[in-house]
């Protein structure tokens, strides 16, 4: 199923419209080009703004209950038993868009155990293979560069078909 979008929907200055699963009065949500684990989604105000105090109460009231009810449906669809919620505020904190977003990160026990345990992601989301801005510049050029093997940039086809995956799991989706 495609969400009925009037116009394009801007992840800072990337049109992110067609990986867009959720929509809200004043957020979205969409799959993430790079995912950490499988699962892995962001979730944005609809305004462009760069830090979490820049939102109106309305839009950050909006963004979180967003996170939690995509959380939900993450957590159900991926079978996590556990979830990562993060937001880098600011460059000094990790944030390579300059868009507020909340990585939503389904867990399951033991899932990076390989990468140095369960505090591993932290490194992920810090590092190169974490900076979504980078992935995204390079992908208009058609040549992203791949920081290690396991996490390499999607198809734009693989990320609208689990974008028109997740959609239909939200129409089941309670709301609040």
């Amino acid at each position: 199923m495609a969400l009925a979008v009037k116009g394009p929907i801007h992840f800072g200055p990337f049109v992110v419209t067609s990986q867009v699963f959720h929509l809200t009065p004043l957020s979205f949500a969409l799959v993430n080009l790079k995912p950490i684990l499988p699962g892995h989604v962001l979730v944005s105000p609809r305004r462009v703004v760069p830090r979490v105090s820049d939102l109106t109460p309305s839009e950050t009231t909006d963004l979180f209950l967003t996170v939690r009810r995509v959380g939900r449906m993450v957590e159900r669809v991926y079978g996590a038993s556990s979830l990562n919620i993060a937001v880098q505020d600011g460059v000094e904190a990790g944030q390579s868009v300059p868009h507020v977003h909340a990585h939503i990160i389904p867990r399951k026990k033991a899932d990076l155990d390989a990468r140095g345990g369960t505090d591993a992601v932290y490194d992920m989301l810090d590092g190169e293979e974490g900076d979504l801005g980078k992935q995204y510049r390079q992908r208009r050029t058609r040549f992203p560069a791949v920081d290690n093997e396991e996490r390499r940039p999607r198809s734009m086809e693989d990320m609208e078909a689990e974008a028109r995956m997740l959609a239909k799991e939200m129409e089941g989706e309670a709301v609040d």
